[in-house]
């Protein structure tokens, strides 16, 4: 990696702390150039605008959610395994120190999803890539015999979705010191609803 590679992936780790908090309407040129100590000319250099910068740090989120949610889980034997180790590196996503906001997707989201442009449709494309993974660990599971034939992948990754929704929602903005315990329970239960009877 090249000093001025290193340079954009340490700005944009930055920008996607900052925005996990502030959202991206909230991340100005000037004030991640403050945080980074560069100059808003040093740093505009490496984006040429705020839009680019906003499509960069959607690419650079994801990059960091394959290493710390799928990577791991992958590591897994398929099937429910596998489904597990998503759910709990998903949990912990939410409480890594580099990201004090929470999932940065979910604050992304519901800024972006009534602003149409390039970063809305980046977001939107990459949360329905997410949601067809959760789907074909669904239809792996069914393969490995661990799932029932017949159960509707597209509603059981719209319910461990939801799961994980509802878990930000209530760790975060209700400050419920329960949510990790109830999202485990919901996804107990979506377990037991997945698997034959």
């Amino acid at each position: 990696m090249s000093k001025g590679e290193e340079t954009r992936a340490a700005i944009l780790d930055k920008a996607l702390a900052m925005a996990s908090k502030v959202g991206l309407g909230g991340l100005t040129i000037g004030n991640l150039a403050r945080e980074m100590g560069m100059s808003k000319s040093g740093l505009f250099g490496h984006f040429e605008s705020k839009e680019n910068l906003e499509l960069q740090l959607l690419d650079r989120a994801v990059e960091k959610f394959v290493q710390k949610v799928i990577a791991p889980a992958l590591q897994e034997p398929r099937g429910i395994p596998r489904i597990r180790m998503l759910f709990e590196s998903w949990l912990g996503w939410e409480t890594l120190s580099s990201l004090p906001g929470g999932c940065p997707f979910v604050s992304m989201a519901n800024e972006l999803d009534d602003r149409p442009g390039p970063a809305r449709d980046r977001l939107a494309g990459y949360q329905k890539d997410w949601i067809e993974a959760l789907g074909q660990s669904g239809r792996i599971a069914v393969e490995e015999g661990h799932f029932r034939s017949g159960i509707d992948l597209d509603l059981f990754a719209y319910e461990f979705y939801s799961i994980m929704l509802a878990y930000h929602h209530f760790s975060r903005l209700m400050r419920d010191s329960e949510a990790g315990h109830y999202a485990r329970q919901s996804f107990e239960r979506l377990l037991a609803t997945s698997t034959p009877h």
